[in-house]
């Protein structure tokens, strides 16, 4: 596997650092390197927040990333700010339910995917980020769909647990989506 850099952007609430703590954790049992950073405003909901995460078989240098291979924007600000970030021949996986502008760039792979619309017909409102996350996986076989349950059991709380089978019908969703 050649080193994956993934920018995962919305506003608080949205589970944007919980996205990104499942594909750290995933990454772990897969063997890999792996770098978390999590960024956000002093807000605890509506502000903004945004997660990187450094997937890779060789030692992580810097868990900093200027230019992410993969963009998961969940909110329009978000998808402004970094869209043109992305490498050349990156993927950006946009949540079509929020943010109605298309990427104008011709040199990466854009996915709208309507995951907040999708969680809320699903009755899991609260799991748009799992959806994307989902379809993030379903579109990278270096990562595997393989073993999602088991890290989902390991990240959601105890007093959660009625989450853990809510979040992996989400990636269910995204991996499903066409």
């Amino acid at each position: 596997m050649k080193t994956t850099q993934i920018l995962i952007a919305g506003f608080g609430g949205q589970g944007v650092l919980f996205a990104g703590k499942f594909l750290a954790y995933k990454g772990l049992m897969e063997d890999l390197q792996v770098s978390w950073l999590p960024s956000y405003g002093p807000e605890m909901r509506g502000g903004t927040a945004n997660c990187s995460v450094v997937l890779s078989d060789t030692p992580v240098g810097s868990p900093i990333i200027t230019n992410p291979d993969v963009l998961i924007a969940m909110n329009l600000p978000s998808l402004q700010k970094f869209v043109n970030d992305v490498v050349p021949g990156g993927q950006i996986y946009v949540d079509s339910a929020l943010i109605d502008e298309k990427v104008e760039r011709t040199d990466v792979e854009v996915f709208y995917i309507p995951a907040t619309t999708m969680a809320k017909e699903n009755g899991i409102g609260s799991l748009a980020n799992m959806i994307l996350v989902g379809k993030l996986l379903q579109n990278h076989p270096e990562l595997s769909f393989d073993g999602t349950d088991a890290v989902v059991e390991k990240l959601v709380p105890a007093k959660k647990a009625a989450l853990v089978e809510l979040n992996q019908k989400a990636l269910d969703l995204g991996k499903n989506y066409k």
